[in-house]
Order: structure tokens, then sequence, then C-alpha cells
């Protein structure tokens, strides 16, 4: 099984569903605060790779609920830059192993790349994160 680093936000109910999901299928946590983490924009682009800027975007975020952001419009560059001066702002969890990198927690693609138990898999959506607190 694989050891992950992975980049949470303390308290989040969606990160700590994940968390259950991968101990048990068996991979091995070092945990992260995404929050106090000195990111670089070189250091998160290295986690979003060719995926839409939009899906870089925590969709619980009070700024982007409210419209104020809309991930959709924002170029790569400017992503980055808001994403390093507001890290509640980056989808979660972010994860790494060896020199791979992955955000978010679509369940397919997490099976597919260091594999998961299927048993291990229950509601809610692993995916979407619960948090519904004015900090997203």
């Amino acid at each position: 099984m694989a050891k992950v680093i992975f980049w949470e936000k303390p308290g989040c109910k969606g990160n700590a569903h994940q968390k259950e999901i991968l101990l048990a299928s068996g991979h091995e946590l070092e945990v992260r605060n995404l929050l106090t983490e000195p990111w670089t924009k070189v250091e998160l682009a290295q986690f979003f790779g060719d995926r839409p800027v939009a899906e870089w975007f925590n969709m619980t975020n009070p700024q982007v609920k409210a419209g104020e952001i809309v991930p959709a419009k924002v170029s790569r560059e400017d992503a980055l830059a808001m994403m390093v001066a507001e890290p509640l702002l980056i989808v979660r969890p972010l994860m790494q192993v060896g020199e791979q990198r992955m955000a978010g927690f679509n369940v397919e693609a997490v099976q597919n790349w260091i594999g998961l138990k299927s048993e291990t898999i229950s509601a809610p959506d692993p995916q979407n994160c619960p948090c519904v607190n004015s900090e997203g």
C-alpha cells in the first residue's frame, strides 16, 4: 500500500471521511495542514496538472458559493496566485505519493492511482465536502 502525504483543512468532516477510507484501504498517511503550508504557485500547479482551472477550486468556499469568484472565468496564473494567498480556495484534499500528486478525492481516480477497498467507501460521497461553515 502507499504512503500518502495528505493536506487537509483541520476539522473538515469531508477530509476526516477521506482519511478513514484511505486508512481502511491499508494506506499510511502523513497528514499536513493545507492552511499553514508555505505554498508556491509552482508547487500547487503540480497537483492540478492539465485539469481545468474550475476543478481546482473548493466549491464550498463562501466566495465561490456567493459568485464573487467564478472558477471557470479565472486564468491558471490568477488561480494559483489566489490560492497561494488564500488556501481555503483550494479543492481538498491535496495528496502526494512519491512524486505523483492529486487534488480532490474523486473515488475512481484515487482507486486507479493507489487503490481503495470498495467496502470502505460509504455515504456521504467522499468527493464532496459537507463543510457548511463560513470558512469553506
